[in-house]
């Protein structure tokens, strides 16, 4: 469940359809009500199998996954490094030192956190998946594309 939020975020479902309330089940409006009464800025995306709520609590920007039941699936946000456990972000400076950060985020589901990193230098772009909180798995890895 985890890497098809993963994946669903990696592909760029950054659309936001707002005016899309209406679509949305009552479920999991009522859900998102109870869930995170203090938001703002809600946007809703129905998709086929989930629906997505992009809003903003406490100063930040947060995404929460909802089954067509209306049971919450998820919570993603972005994050700065310094937000990291400690343990994963020395050994992202460690064994990425040669890499920029061009995306970093956490996703709580079912209990637990899992965060994800892309770094990227001059010839790959790798994504990284925490394996717990003090090491890093390689998710995906591609190499980029010579410029002639």
């Amino acid at each position: 469940m985890i890497l098809a939020f993963a994946t669903v975020l990696m592909m760029g479902f950054g659309a936001f359809a707002t005016g899309n309330e209406g679509a949305v089940s009552q479920q999991a409006r009522d859900a998102f009500k109870k869930d995170f009464s203090t938001a703002r800025n809600i946007s809703w995306e129905q998709k086929d199998n989930f629906i997505k709520a992009t809003f903003s609590l406490n100063g930040q920007i947060l995404t929460a996954y909802y089954n067509t039941n209306g049971d919450l699936q998820a919570v993603v946000r972005n994050i700065i490094s310094d937000q990291l456990p400690l343990n994963l972000l020395a050994d992202l400076r460690k064994e990425y030192a040669d890499y920029w950060i061009t995306d970093l985020f956490e996703i709580s589901a079912d209990g637990q956190t899992t965060y994800y990193a892309t770094v990227e230098n001059s010839d790959k772009k790798i994504v990284l998946k925490s394996e717990d909180t003090s090491s890093w798995g390689v998710y995906s890895k591609e190499r980029k594309a010579e410029v002639q």
